[in-house]
């Protein structure tokens, strides 16, 4: 059983605790160990094999624990069927619904026999749940409201969808005169790999010319609200995006709130509880004497809680409140600390730019290095390379290399990791270059014992320096292999080899705990965008992103170092 539906199984039982009218810190609990085991970077199965106590979670006390346990070795949590049992058939799943409180989801199933979100919208649109006492139409219209918000929320798209599309729509509005602050905050500003709706805040001296031209915007193809502050719109993918403008005293706290997470902002709130303070999108309030302390910026309002700056990335109840606690929260990768990209396709291959245009792209980024990496012959549907041409191609680049004026490029190759695990092109050659990266493209719906084995015969052959995208996944299109992650960062390590971070924006893989756990371990990482053109040098700032989330330091990319101790590593 994965991490996900353990927390699930937490999350479920706090919801039915609430239901019955439970102890609120009993309901707490299951809620914290919910968020704390869903954020596990390491798989609670290998933590008890390898006898690790499962009271280190955080929020995880003894009886949790032994709930854990139970549920790990046998499938099933006895105390969790009871409390089921104890309530109607389908009751957790209106729970998940925003606005359905414990009382009317209870009314909805016993009343109605609602076991499931489309019951519930059929019946609000044949007026049932309207005609229940003290429910009415305006309360039935808010619930089908919520449902579609529910379904549009569900209908996540990458990052590398949205975020331009954000972009756009900040562009044109941050030259408005007035408009002082304007940023995307949600799930797009901490830079989870996929969003639902965005959120939009700012402040402006007049607040209501800015919502005007934003809900005039090309990009808008509908508008659900308009008022003199806020708006909510669609966008082209049925995106929502609702933009708030707020006084600008008050933008710190605002942004704050919107940012999130939930579970993030729950554990802020019960920390201010602690030292007599009630948190909230307008500020932070004394509850002594109802004072309301107002903040502009973020990094006061972290700080009148006694904490360091939480980044946004890191803002995902994973212990980050803890460790700003102590002030030692660390010194998150920027942009502006890589020196180069080690995974870039030429159109030797399938790339569509020539090699001297790559570098001169990678130039203008202030790039110091640039690997060509184009795909070997196994991947004849790129056009792969094949000995004569790799040898070709190594001349090319040592010519261009003889002007030392321009960006370092690295001789390379991305050779296909074959399904027996064999490696298409030979080890003599492989020496010659800079860099190899090795990757799976094929025979994917293999047993995880097979990728596993695959994976790791390429790890062990001496002349391998990195595996990409391990476990190749397409975000939306493609699940992702199935792999033991744990036994290739072990081998990784003890075979001093890297694992790739790749930044396009359909794969981002590795994931963020899967980052999280490899720098853990102590396994090297680089940074790789696999672009196929000049513009796709850009995507490095999704790999960036993702690499924050999972706490990354510029000295734990391979890619930021100069050249010489690149290369010192790949020539070890």
């Amino acid at each position: 059983m994965k991490n996900t539906a353990v927390a699930k199984v937490f999350q479920d039982i706090a919801d039915l605790l609430e239901l019955k009218g439970e102890n609120p810190f009993k309901i707490r609990a299951y809620q914290r160990a919910a968020r704390a085991i869903e954020h596990l970077p390491k798989e609670i199965e290998i933590m008890l094999e390898e006898g690790e106590d499962l009271q280190k979670i955080p929020g995880v006390g003894e009886a949790i624990a032994k709930k854990i346990t139970e549920l790990m070795t046998t499938a099933k949590l006895e105390y969790y069927e009871k409390l089921r049992a104890e309530f109607p058939e389908g009751i957790s799943t209106l729970l998940d619904i925003p606005g359905v409180g414990p009382k009317t989801a209870m009314r909805l199933t016993s009343e109605l026999g609602i076991k499931t979100v489309d019951e519930l919208e059929k019946a609000i649109q044949e007026g049932k749940v309207a005609k229940l006492f003290r429910l009415g139409d305006k309360t039935a219209e808010n619930i089908r409201h919520q449902i579609q918000a529910l379904r549009r929320k569900d209908q996540r798209i990458p990052i590398g969808e949205a975020l331009p599309m954000v972009e756009e729509i900040l562009e044109a509005l941050r030259p408005i005169p007035g408009v002082k602050n304007l940023i995307a905050a949600g799930s797009l500003r901490r830079f989870r790999e996929t969003v639902g709706d965005i959120d939009l805040m700012g402040t402006a001296d007049n607040p209501d010319e800015v919502i005007q031209v934003f809900t005039q915007l090309p990009q808008i193809r509908e508008v659900l609200a308009q008022g003199p502050t806020k708006a909510s719109v669609i966008v082209p993918g049925g995106l929502q995006v609702d933009l708030r403008l707020v006084e600008h005293d008050s933008f710190g706290s605002l942004l704050q709130y919107f940012t999130g997470s939930k579970e993030h902002n729950i554990c802020l709130r019960e920390k201010g509880m602690k030292q007599g303070l009630k948190l909230s999108e307008y500020g932070i309030t004394d509850r002594t004497t109802e004072k309301l302390e107002k903040f502009d910026n973020e990094e006061d309002f972290y700080h009148r809680l006694g904490l360091q700056y939480i980044s946004p990335e890191l803002r995902e109840a994973r212990g980050e409140i803890e460790i700003a606690e102590q002030g030692a929260l660390p010194r998150l990768i920027q942009m502006s600390d890589i020196r180069g990209d080690l995974h870039v396709h030429s159109d030797w291959s399938d790339g569509h730019d020539s090699i001297a245009e790559l570098a001169t792209a990678a130039k203008v980024m202030g790039y110091e290095y640039l690997a060509i990496t184009d795909h070997s012959i196994g991947l004849g549907i790129a056009r792969g390379l094949n000995e004569e041409r790799l040898r070709q191609q190594i001349a090319e680049i040592r010519k261009l290399n003889e002007h030392p004026e321009g960006v370092h490029l690295l001789t390379g190759i991305e050779v296909d990791i074959r399904a027996d695990g064999k490696i298409d092109l030979p080890e003599e050659l492989l020496a010659e270059l800079d860099i190899v990266i090795a990757a799976v493209h094929s025979a994917m719906s293999q047993s995880e014992e097979q990728m596993t084995r695959r994976v790791l015969g390429a790890i062990e052959n001496p002349h391998v320096d990195v595996i990409a995208h391990p476990t190749c996944r397409l975000l939306g299109e493609r699940e992702p292999v199935a792999i033991d992650l744990e036994a290739v960062f072990r081998a990784a390590i003890k075979n001093n080899k890297a694992l790739e971070i790749n930044a396009m924006p359909e794969r981002l893989d590795l994931k963020d705990i899967h980052i999280f756990r490899a720098r853990e371990l102590g396994v090297k990482l680089i940074l790789g965008t696999d672009a196929h053109s000049r513009a796709q040098l850009s995507f490095m700032k999704f790999g960036v992103g993702i690499a924050r989330r999972g706490w990354c330091e510029p000295e734990h990319i391979l890619n930021t170092p100069p050249l010489k101790e690149v290369l010192a590593f790949l020539h070890r």
